[in-house]
């Protein structure tokens, strides 16, 4: 289950790689623009915006999260829906100008088997963007890992689905140039000052940790998290301007031939 309020905490740091990732995009005047695992629906609103005479469509496999985004919907004039739907297995009705994706693959195993379908998708000099975090060697995420296989918390933890974070961009240039797109790809490592207590638990307790967290009733849970916060804090001191959280990310921009 999705938190949107946990995950927009730290809105404008999440927000930054997606304007990023768009500014990217020389699209002037599109018909169609789809933003997959669109979440709460905050940044397909920033696509709205750019493009004021598109169809925007915002699709995510969470009830919580398009339920967030359906009630900022009826103040954009009716050209933005949202859809649940599984992006594995969904498909639009129509070739797409712009297809975006944020902060998502990272959750899907085999997630670059998606991109020549999606590819397939766009109109003639349609655009693919997309953004995933590369942090599986970070602290955040291998003393996640470590803590997880404990037999503490191994047999609680079984099915937990832990986040599978990027591959190179060199593999997606790959993948997607060999898809007949013209391709740039790049990473770009953020240093996010982040304010509060704990910080960076609560950065990932509105992401990477929430498939633990929905595994284990809620007194483990929180054990769990007081746990992780112990074995965390070393690696991430707070300064007396905030508590620095190094965040690499893994930008995709793909243009079809025309």
């Amino acid at each position: 289950m999705w938190d949107p309020g946990a995950y927009l905490r730290f809105g404008s740091e999440r927000a930054r790689p997606f304007f990023d990732l768009v500014s990217q995009v020389r699209e002037d005047d599109p018909r169609f623009v789809v933003d997959l695992g669109c979440g709460p629906g905050n940044l397909t609103a920033v696509l709205a915006a750019r493009w004021p005479a598109a169809r925007v469509l915002g699709v995510d496999s969470s009830p919580e999260m398009i339920e967030a985004a359906q009630a900022e919907a009826p103040g954009q004039g009716g050209r933005v829906e949202f859809r649940l739907a599984d992006i594995r297995t969904w498909q639009p009705e129509r070739p797409v100008d712009v297809i975006t994706c944020n902060a998502v693959l990272q959750w899907i195993p085999g997630h670059q088997e998606l991109l020549p379908s999606w590819v397939r998708w766009l109109t003639p000099g349609g655009w693919l963007a997309l953004q995933l975090p590369g942090n599986f060697d970070q602290p955040s995420h291998t003393i996640l890992r470590e803590l997880a296989s404990t037999p503490r918390w191994r047999p609680l933890l079984d099915g937990a689905q832990l986040n599978r974070q990027a591959g190179d961009p060199v593999d997606y240039l790959s993948l997607l140039a060999g898809a007949g797109c013209e391709v740039d790809a790049w990473e770009t490592t953020y240093l996010h000052v982040l304010q509060g207590e704990d910080a960076v638990v609560e950065w990932y307790r509105g992401s990477g940790l929430r498939p633990v967290l929905a595994a284990l009733p809620a007194a483990l849970a929180d054990e769990f998290l007081a746990e992780y916060r112990e074995r965390i804090r070393p690696a991430y001191p707070p300064a007396p301007y905030g508590t620095v959280l190094p965040f690499r990310r893994v930008f995709v921009v793909a243009r079809a031939r025309a």
